[in-house]
């Protein structure tokens, strides 16, 4: 069997310069996309403090409250989402746990803090994280008193 190598003169391959030029204009896109795409980790981090202060947290904490009359203490803590309190005030009618999977932390690994009563929300409670610089101030804690909380 003979091979027709006029067949093969034909069929032509990418060149090392084409080549080259291509990953070259791949660079130059990557090089104008990821700077913008940097910040946006931060942004989303803060993003999932807010759902879970605002929303997640927020419904256990208002579903305890109903079923007992009152939120669970400082001392009690987020723990009572998890497990029936031994402290005063007992819950009489705990139907929890109230949160599927542990209690959270926020994204930089830091417990989130909970007060009852709370100095801001002398009615129920405060919840905040102390946001990407893990202390208290600083400008960039997240709370569930103020409406905008993050510079």
């Amino acid at each position: 069997m003979m091979i027709n190598s006029s067949h093969y003169r034909d069929q032509r391959g990418f060149t090392l310069i084409e080549i080259m030029l291509v990953v070259i204009i791949i660079g130059v896109l990557a090089a104008m996309i990821v700077p913008r795409l940097k910040g946006r980790s931060e942004q989303a981090r803060i993003a999932a403090v807010k759902a879970d202060i605002n929303a997640n947290l927020a419904i256990a904490l208002d579903l305890y409250e109903l079923d007992n009359g009152h939120y669970p203490t400082t001392e009690q803590g987020l723990k009572a989402l998890r497990v029936k309190p031994t402290s005063s005030p007992i819950p009489q009618n705990w139907h929890g746990p109230y949160l599927k999977r542990g209690i959270p932390s926020d994204p930089w690994r830091n417990p989130y803090v909970y007060i009852c009563p709370g100095i801001h929300n002398p009615e129920d409670y405060d919840l905040f994280s102390y946001g990407p610089n893990g202390v208290e101030g600083g400008g960039d804690d997240i709370t569930n008193w103020e409406e905008e909380s993050t510079p």
